[in-house]
């Protein structure tokens, strides 16, 4: 009877084998010969992809790439230029109008050029000037309002390239996150594959099941699409940057400093003081209230009249005495339309400071907002760093540590593996934002955080 027993359990266990060598190592073996590797646990999953054969520069820093954008990107350097073009029109509008010049033939007796010049004292030939005079202040107002829109180009200026610099810094934040996070996948993958050859083990001696082989495959393969998906996307992150530096596209690949929490040395009462001050788009549309204003002392001052003076040497025949004429003329406004002006301009006033209203709401609500976001990004990533990650890693060594044993299935096991592997993810994509925070609050109110 006991050797009846006995046979029956050496017969499941070769059973048991048989139908491994079948489901498993048959199919292994046959992967193996084709592809001349010796790999058997990689055989029914894809080969982990590599990235593109693309040229790699040296690691740079978040600063050098600002220098470099300030000197070369376009659309700062055609936001300087607009300002430079606006700064020569003050001097367009507050000169004197062009003086004419007047050269006159009057003939007697007949249509003819010249008759009667010689027997006539009516007939002359002429030659004069004209200058209109705007009524004293017009040209200084004039200048005025064009200064102040040349102030609005100045501060313009600065918007534009803290947009850019904000821009920036979130792109390489970004594919800072993404160039540590492949890291992470690659490591974490590696991991994986100690966790399938344990697996494996465990199946080859009657532990385990084929559905936990399957899985730790189906694992790696997630894996090896989400590392795809990361050089999918640092690839085009790589063409922004290399846009907002106007660098030619084919050139190295930027490659990113490992990004590290930077603290925030001002409390949001204080922030919000400083964009108040030096925030670009407030500042710009407080100069087009200035310039609204300087326009309504314009539109006052078109009220008075301006004049014109005129000047003309008359030479006849020799035996005639010449004529000098002298002509003084004023330009009368007409009211009705100097009334619509003046009307028009205090209208503008008005919606100038309605949208400074807006605009200040705006952007204090903006800097608010990533204040908030910043603070408790700060907070998460000390729980992820001191607290998330840290147990992830040790339940994680323990539930291997009792799969190993018999003494712990393998979904916990699975689980404690994607929770190591979601949490470090999580961390770097928190630490990114983070950092995409405190350069929008940059922009937003000009202070530079270390």
């Amino acid at each position: 009877m006991e050797a009846l027993c006995a046979f029956a359990r050496n017969f499941a266990i070769l059973k048991h084998r048989c139908l491994y060598v079948l489901v498993v190592a048959l199919p292994i073996a046959l992967a193996s010969v084709a592809s001349g590797q010796q790999q058997p646990h990689e055989s029914n999953v894809p080969n982990q992809p590599g990235p593109v054969s693309r040229d790699t520069g040296p690691v740079v820093s978040v600063q050098e790439l600002v220098h470099e954008a300030e000197q070369n990107n376009p659309d700062i350097s055609a936001a300087r230029r607009g300002y430079e073009a606006a700064t020569h029109v003050a001097s367009q509008v507050s000169a004197l109008p062009d003086t004419q010049l007047t050269v006159q033939q009057f003939a007697v007796g007949s249509p003819r050029p010249f008759a009667g010049y010689t027997n006539s004292e009516f007939a002359y030939i002429g030659i004069g000037a004209s200058q209109e005079i705007p009524f004293p202040g017009k040209r200084s107002l004039r200048g005025q309002v064009a200064n102040r829109e040349a102030d609005v180009r100045q501060t313009q200026i600065e918007s534009v390239r803290r947009g850019i610099i904000a821009k920036l810094k979130a792109t390489y934040f970004r594919l800072a996150y993404l160039q540590q996070t492949l890291s992470v996948l690659e490591r974490d993958d590696k991991m994986l594959a100690d966790v399938q050859q344990v697996v494996e083990s465990r199946y080859r001696v009657g532990q385990g099941n084929q559905q936990e082989v399957l899985k730790a495959q189906l694992q790696h393969t997630k894996i090896l699409q989400e590392i795809t998906m990361h050089h999918r996307e640092v690839r085009q992150l790589e063409a922004q940057l290399k846009q907002l530096l106007n660098r030619p596209q084919d050139t190295a690949d930027v490659q990113t400093e490992p990004l590290a929490v930077r603290n925030i040395q001002y409390s949001a009462s204080d922030l919000l003081d400083l964009a108040k001050q030096q925030n670009p788009d407030i500042q710009a549309q407080q100069q087009m209230v200035r310039k609204t204003e300087s326009q309504i002392e314009l539109a006052h001052k078109e009220f008075r009249p301006d004049f014109n003076v005129q000047y003309m040497y008359e030479n006849t025949d020799r035996k005639f005495r010449d004529y000098y004429v002298a002509t003084f003329g004023i330009n009368l406004p007409n009211r009705g339309r100097r009334k619509a002006e003046l009307a028009e301009a205090e209208a503008n006033r008005e919606q100038a400071n309605k949208l400074l209203e807006a605009e200040s709401q705006r952007r204090l609500a903006e800097v608010q907002d990533q204040y908030v976001l910043a603070e408790t990004s700060t907070e998460q990533l000390k729980i992820y760093k001191e607290g998330l990650i840290p147990q992830s890693e040790a339940t994680f060594r323990s539930a291997l540590a009792a799969y190993r044993a018999n003494r712990q299935d393998f979904e916990t096991l699975l689980s404690s593996f994607l929770d190591v592997l979601n949490l470090q993810v999580e961390y770097q994509r928190e630490l990114a934002d983070h950092e995409s925070a405190l350069a929008q609050l940059e922009a937003l109110t000009g202070v530079n955080f270390q």
